[in-house]
């Protein structure tokens, strides 16, 4: 898989939001300023990779996969911080620290997906691809 530094950017971020809200939902801490903005990161990279997405796309460069699965993971990976932080919001334990730190990490491998849908797959998983009875 061809992987670029939007997805190494997402990486970081989604990882760094998880390990603070898994280690705030550790200590057994209420969701506070800090998982929350972390949380917060996470949306704000995903609204600025969505943009710079459709600027790509109208620059000229394409799509390997389908532009409607590519988008679809967009808006997904877009909706799940704001679920996490409505989640915080009603239910203001520990345990919605849990939840959020899950939404950081979904959001890296739904990066990981989107990364092969743009580039498409590499040499190695290409052989996967043909689908069933081929």
């Amino acid at each position: 898989m061809t992987v670029d530094g939007w997805f190494y950017a997402g990486l970081v971020v989604g990882l760094a939001s998880t390990i603070m809200c898994v280690t705030a939902a550790v200590m057994k801490k209420k969701p506070n300023d800090i998982t929350l903005l972390s949380l917060a990161a996470v949306e704000l990279f995903i609204i600025v990779y969505a943009a710079a997405s459709l600027v790509r796309l109208t620059t000229g460069e394409h799509l390997t996969g389908a532009g409607w699965e590519f988008w679809g993971y967009m808006f997904t990976a877009a909706a799940l911080p704001v679920a996490g932080f409505y989640w915080a919001m009603m239910e203001r334990t520990f345990w919605s620290n849990y939840v959020m730190g899950a939404v950081g990490v979904t959001v890296v491998v739904m990066m990981a997906r989107m990364a092969q849908i743009w580039y498409g797959l590499g040499p190695a998983a290409q052989h996967l691809q043909p689908g069933i009875g081929q």
